[in-house]
C-alpha cells in the first residue's frame, strides 16, 4: 500500500514538473532583420512623450524608466545608418472626431483632455508644437526621405489608416515595432500587422504605458509582447542585431 502511494506521488511530481517546464520554455522564434524590414513607430507625440502632454502624469513614469524618448530615437538613427525605412502612425482627433455618439473608456478620456486635436484636417493652423505635434528632438529624422508619415489612426490600431498600404508598396515583410503607448496603440499594432501576414517583432523599452492604481499597462504590454511577437528586443540588443545583419550601412 505504502509503495502504491509512494509511486502515485512520484508520478504527480513527474507530470507536475514537465507541465511547468512545457509552460516556462515559451519559445523564441527570433526575428531576422534584412531589406524587407520597416520600423513602424505609433504616436511619438508630444501628449504622450512631452513632459507638457495631457497624458504625463500617468506615462511619465514608465516613459523615464523605459527610457523610452532616447530609445525611439536610436530607432530613428539605426534606420538612418542602415537604409531602414520608418513608418510613422500617428494619432489625430479633428473637429468631427468630437461628435462621434459614442466612445470606449478611454476613448472618452482622450477626447475629455483634448488629447491629439488638430483642429481641421485640410489646415495644420495651431498643429506646430501642440500635444499632436511629433517631439520636438524628432523632427530632423521625420523631415527625411526614408521616413513615411501615414494616415492617422483613430482608436488603437491601424485598421482605418493606410499603414498596411504603405508597407505593402514597400514590400515590407517584417516590421520592428516601438511607440506609444504599449498596452493600447502598439500591441493593437502588433495583433493586426501579425493578422495581415508580416513577422513582428516588438522593442520593449522603445515604448511606455499608463501606471495607474492597480493598473500597470506597460506590465500588461510587456507580458503580452512577449506572448504574441516573435522577438522581444532592448534597444540594445536591436542595435547589435543591427550590427549582426550586415547590411550595408550609409
Amino acid at each position: 500500500m505504502k509503495k502504491q502511494i509512494l509511486l502515485t506521488v512520484l508520478f504527480i511530481i513527474t507530470v507536475l514538473t514537465i507541465s511547468n517546464k512545457s509552460f516556462a520554455q515559451l519559445p523564441d522564434p527570433g526575428f531576422v532583420i534584412d531589406k524587407t524590414t520597416a520600423i513602424v513607430i505609433t504616436d511619438p507625440q508630444n501628449d504622450f512623450l512631452s513632459p507638457n502632454g495631457v497624458t504625463w502624469g500617468v506615462v511619465g513614469k514608465s516613459v523615464t524608466e523605459n527610457n523610452t524618448v532616447e530609445n525611439i530615437e536610436t530607432l530613428f538613427k539605426l534606420a538612418e545608418k542602415y537604409g531602414i525605412k520608418v513608418f510613422i502612425s500617428p494619432h489625430y482627433y479633428y473637429k468631427h472626431d468630437h461628435t462621434w455618439k459614442f466612445e470606449g473608456a478611454l476613448e472618452m478620456l482622450m477626447h475629455n483632455i483634448k488629447m491629439f486635436d488638430r483642429g481641421d484636417q485640410l489646415s495644420v493652423e495651431g498643429f506646430e508644437g501642440s500635444g499632436a505635434d511629433f517631439l520636438e528632438r524628432y523632427k530632423k529624422y521625420i523631415k527625411k526621405d526614408y521616413v513615411t508619415v501615414v494616415g492617422p489612426h483613430k482608436v488603437y490600431g491601424p485598421e482605418q489608416n493606410d499603414l498596411n498600404l504603405q508597407l505593402r508598396k514597400q514590400k515590407i515583410d517584417k516590421v520592428i515595432l516601438a511607440g506609444m503607448s504599449g498596452n493600447l496603440c502598439v500591441e493593437s499594432h502588433l495583433r493586426e500587422l501579425l493578422e495581415n501576414g508580416y513577422e513582428v517583432a516588438v522593442v520593449g523599452d522603445a515604448t511606455a504605458s499608463a501606471i495607474l492604481p492597480g493598473l500597470d499597462g506597460n506590465l500588461a504590454a510587456q507580458t503580452n509582447f512577449r506572448f504574441v511577437s516573435s522577438h522581444l528586443y532592448t534597444t540594445d540588443e536591436l542595435v547589435k542585431a543591427f550590427e549582426d545583419a550586415q547590411l550595408s550601412s550609409k
